[in-house]
């Protein structure tokens, strides 16, 4: 596929959505940067973890992993924080000695809702001044972005 140049007219709005972009990830990583100093801070993957608990219940490892988006070793790692929280517990399944669920606590679940209610908040009035449809093509330019991020 030959090297395609935007528009002249889009070429400064792709890049500033891409410094947006970079920006996003930079602010991730001071997020969980603070997950790790500070006692009840949540990166977004350990909130990611939590939200997939509370929509689906117990998960193994894998489906976690799947559910987060991370490897496997990098699951029992979030899990052992999440563990150590109080957040989540690990539970074998009656007969099954080799696998282990990954279940809230009520600690978990209400820090669940607190991280979901303060996330919500903070969207709604940051961008209080986009209406749904702007919204919708944000939503769809950061999947796109996901897949972009995946390629590169």
């Amino acid at each position: 596929m030959p090297d395609q140049q935007p528009t002249p007219a889009r070429g400064p709005a792709l890049d500033q959505l891409a410094r947006a972009a970079y920006s996003l990830s930079a602010a991730d990583s001071r997020l969980r940067g603070r997950a790790t100093r500070t006692a009840g801070a949540l990166s977004l993957t350990h909130a990611r973890a939590l939200r997939a608990l509370a929509e689906t219940g117990p998960l193994p490892i894998g489906r976690l992993a799947a559910a987060t988006e991370t490897t496997g070793a990098a699951t029992t790692q979030l899990v052992n924080g999440l563990a150590a929280a109080g957040y989540v517990t690990r539970e074998r399944p009656e007969g099954d000695k080799r696998s282990v669920l990954v279940a809230l606590t009520d600690a978990g679940r209400q820090r669940h809702r607190e991280r979901q209610a303060a996330l919500t908040e903070a969207l709604d009035a940051a961008l209080a001044h986009h209406d749904v449809q702007a919204l919708e093509a944000a939503t769809d330019v950061l999947r796109h972005l996901v897949g972009i991020y995946d390629r590169l």
